[in-house]
């Protein structure tokens, strides 16, 4: 075993217990839940009797009474889950900057006895059931919890419980106000969308090569692959395409081949520094974080450095002037620095104080890491952007409201109403309404998730279908239409396909399964 792996694990052992040993007397027997002056318990036992035979106890028999069958029978299911992950990974991540605040987080909920946060007793939890021979499972957890208490604080507990509830709520209220909003928009058009000739869902006739280009800027010492689609018409309109966190240059190839055959260039990157390699240098312990604060610069710098090497080698090509850009998720944050929002210092000194363990929106994770930079202006904008198309952007505390609305060109959220990574009420449906620019549009794909509109592809790391949500096809539908009615109004100047963006089209497109609405305002 690799020697750093060794001590990384020992370390975390350590600091869990102060020491481990095989045959622990200290092992968590029974649960207590705090409600105000009250207390009630449930023994572990019981919960792992109920896990492997289905038998209930009479002390689970108190909490588990006005249970469904079905409801009893998807509880065995969760007691019984076991997440494949080994020893190393786990006490990597968990010794990340992400693992760390997650696990406290949590901790301020499942506390060890005398009431004290449980960060540490969890994570050696974690660490002890993921080298058991019964696996990572919710009852081993338990069982392996160093205390022979774990007291639920229904204290922070309830007012978590409330927080997200709310978030709930707010959420359910924002979908049905851009519903509405687009029933409006479409009874005030003339006219029901009708498909023109021009199918958008339909390749286009364009033929193009493709070919890849290693970069190297020398001055950053970075080195950029790039996959360019390139057509055979002279002056193409040039598109880049941006990855999220864990994604690779082949994530969004679906799209790149159809916009290619719609005539225009299209050069998708691959950001070094997290890109699906790193997360797997994190989870295989030669990493501790799943990006370092300066990839928040370093992402729009990529492109920037990109455009200015393709103006050289293929300037008389394809028109390096006037560019297009679509990003996902952290490529959407970077899309939007390249437009013209810069970092807002003071929304994330508020947003991301040390003790603020009650939001948990996952994104402000990674937007969070921008306060370990050196506090200045951070020079990013990039003027041959002239339209971008940003799905599943985080937004809120990196940009806020000030410094979003300084974007001055053409924009497209596209926002999954599951998006539990980026929720779609704090970092897209509000950021909308922050957005001056008159040609702003906001896509809510109704029951999508963070993962909704991503290609699996070798190098990307592995989505369960269950996160992915509904079929992810319709979402890579809708992308595919949306992109070559936007690109092609805003980048190519081609305006008879301003007709496409619109409520009407967005309907046409819609899907049971996924429902789409598309508008371009909202009041809530």
């Amino acid at each position: 075993m690799n020697f750093r792996f060794s001590l990384n694990k020992l370390a975390l052992l350590l600091l869990s217990f102060g020491l481990i040993t095989t045959n622990r007397v200290v092992a968590a027997e029974k649960i207590i839940l705090e409600y105000g002056p009250l207390e009630f318990s449930l023994s572990v036992k019981s919960l792992e009797t109920y896990s492997l035979t289905g038998k209930i106890e009479p002390d689970l028999a108190n909490y588990t009474h006005k249970f469904t069958p079905e409801q009893l029978q998807k509880f065995q299911e969760i007691l019984q889950t076991k997440a494949d992950l080994d020893t190393v990974t786990i006490a990597d991540f968990l010794n990340s900057y992400q693992g760390e605040t997650i696990l406290k987080k949590v901790g301020e909920i499942i506390q060890t006895n005398g009431e004290i946060n449980g960060f540490y007793a969890l994570r050696g939890a974690l660490i002890l059931a993921s080298a058991d021979e019964n696996g990572l499972t919710p009852v081993n957890i338990l069982k392996q919890f160093p205390t022979s208490e774990i007291r639920i604080s229904s204290g922070e507990g309830l007012e978590v419980f409330n927080l997200v509830t709310k978030a709930i709520e707010d959420t359910t209220k924002a979908i049905a106000s851009i519903e509405s909003e687009a029933q409006a928009e479409r009874s005030n058009q003339t006219s029901s969308f009708s498909p023109s000739p021009k199918d958008l869902l339909q390749q286009g006739v364009n033929k193009f090569s493709v070919k890849t280009l290693d970069l190297k800027d020398l001055k950053r010492n970075r080195i950029i692959p790039v996959d360019l689609y390139q057509p055979e018409s002279k002056n193409a309109p040039l598109i880049i395409i941006s990855h999220g966190l864990g994604s690779d240059r082949t994530t969004f190839d679906y799209l790149a081949k159809h916009l290619a055959s719609w005539g225009f260039a299209v050069a998708v990157l691959e950001h070094p520094g997290n890109d699906a390699s790193q997360i797997d240098s994190l989870l295989s312990g030669l990493a501790n974080t799943v990006t370092v604060p300066q990839e928040l610069i370093d992402r729009p710098l990529d492109i920037t450095f990109v455009l200015n090497e393709l103006d050289v080698l293929l300037g008389k090509e394809i028109n390096v002037k006037r560019v297009g850009i679509m990003g996902q998720s952290f490529g959407a944050y970077t899309s939007l620095a390249l437009a013209g929002a810069p970092l807002n210092w003071e929304e994330l000194s508020k947003n991301c104080q040390i003790n603020n363990n009650k939001n948990f929106n996952a994104s402000l994770l990674l937007q969070c890491l921008a306060l370990k930079l050196p506090r200045r202006d951070y020079i990013l904008k990039d003027e041959r952007i002239i339209a971008v198309m940003a799905i599943n952007p985080l937004t809120s505390a990196i940009f806020g409201e000030e410094n979003l609305s300084q974007i001055e060109i053409p924009v497209m959220f596209i926002s999954g109403s599951n998006d539990a990574v980026t929720p779609a009420l704090a970092e897209q449906i509000k950021p909308f309404i922050w957005l001056n620019n008159p040609e702003k549009y906001l896509v809510l794909m109704k029951k999508g998730t963070h993962f909704s509109t991503l290609n699996e592809s070798s190098g990307s790391i592995p989505i369960s279908l269950e996160i992915r949500g509904p079929d992810p096809k319709i979402a890579q539908e809708y992308v595919k239409g949306l992109s070559v009615a936007f690109f092609q109004t805003y980048v190519a100047e081609q305006t008879e396909y301003k007709d496409y963006l619109n409520a009407n089209y967005a309907q046409f497109l819609s899907k049971y399964l996924m429902p789409l609405s598309l508008i371009k305002s909202l009041e809530l």
